[in-house]
């Protein structure tokens, strides 16, 4: 077992561990402003029986900096790696921009990708539909706070003072709807982040070049799809998750009940069932919807 980073061949270079011997290759891919240590709930059961690899997408964690940030750039990074370097059959499991990576990335290497898992994918949520949302308001913060940098605490400090929108009017501080240990992670991330990751997100052209129905269409592999709940902060919407499930030729749907965005970190028992019993999962009709309690 490495524990040890690596760095990938292309450029931007982007750093990566590989944890976890014998057993199926499993590649973790973080959502934006995270780094491959967001996985650390799930690494200890994985790594029992998955060979993992959790990586830094480009302009976050270890890896470089790069001049453009589209989630299409992401995609490519993935494509490249796998294909020119990694070249073996693996699963990926992605959250929410690494869901959106994982999915284009199962698309475009349909020999190589067995399954994906594609943790609340926000698609045009954090695309076309950003303008005037609170997910902007806060994108707009964290970019200001990445871009004024400062020790961890006082960038959780300045987390936890962005001001966002709530339905009916008035604002809401990120720190009433977040506890100080969840910020201060966030912080942890922020502080070795490119604060230009952000634009594009916050302009509304994160996804120029990702075409969502075609790269839907084109998964010939079994998917996972897990799903937040919208009212608890999620980000895929349920016409977009019923969208999504009528366009896989194969997918199991999983929606967990007053949980957000984080499912990985704030339900993390159960998305690790969830996984088991995809993993198990060796039929093509689509199953139906599960909603955890």
């Amino acid at each position: 077992m490495s524990i040890s980073p690596r760095n990938t061949n292309s450029q931007p270079s982007l750093q990566y561990v590989e944890l976890g011997g014998e057993g199926l290759m499993l590649l973790l891919l973080h959502g934006v402003t995270r780094c491959g240590k967001d996985w650390e709930p799930l690494l200890t059961a994985l790594t029992a029986t998955c060979r993992v690899i959790t990586f830094d997408q480009r302009g976050h964690g270890g890896s470089e900096r790069a001049d453009s940030y589209l989630v299409t750039d992401y995609v490519d990074d993935v494509v490249r790696w796998i294909r020119d370097e990694l070249a073996e059959p693996l699963f990926v499991f992605g959250h929410s921009l690494g869901a959106m990576v994982a999915a284009a990335v199962a698309a475009e290497l349909p020999q190589l990708v067995l399954g994906i898992v594609l943790e609340d994918p926000p698609f045009h949520t954090m695309g076309n539909r950003i303008a005037g949302s609170a997910w902007q308001t806060q994108f707009i913060g964290m970019r200001q706070v990445a871009r004024s940098g400062g020790n961890i605490e006082e960038i959780t400090d300045a987390l936890a003072d962005i001001r966002l929108p709530v339905s009916g009017g008035g604002f809401k501080r990120l720190g009433e709807s977040r506890d100080r240990a969840s910020l201060a992670w966030s912080a942890a991330c922020l502080s070795q982040l490119d604060p230009e990751v952000l634009t594009a997100v916050i302009e509304g052209r994160w996804l120029d070049g990702y075409y969502v129905a075609d790269i839907l269409a084109s998964i010939q592999c079994p998917t996972l799809l897990l799903q937040g709940d919208p009212t608890a902060g999620g980000a895929l919407t349920d016409a977009d998750a019923a969208t999504a499930v009528a366009a896989l030729s194969s997918c199991q749907h999983v929606r967990f009940s007053g949980c957000g965005h984080q499912l990985h970190r704030d339900r993390p028992q159960e998305v690790l069932k969830a996984f088991r019993d995809f993993a198990a999962f060796r039929y093509s009709s689509k199953s139906s919807v599960k909603d955890h309690p």
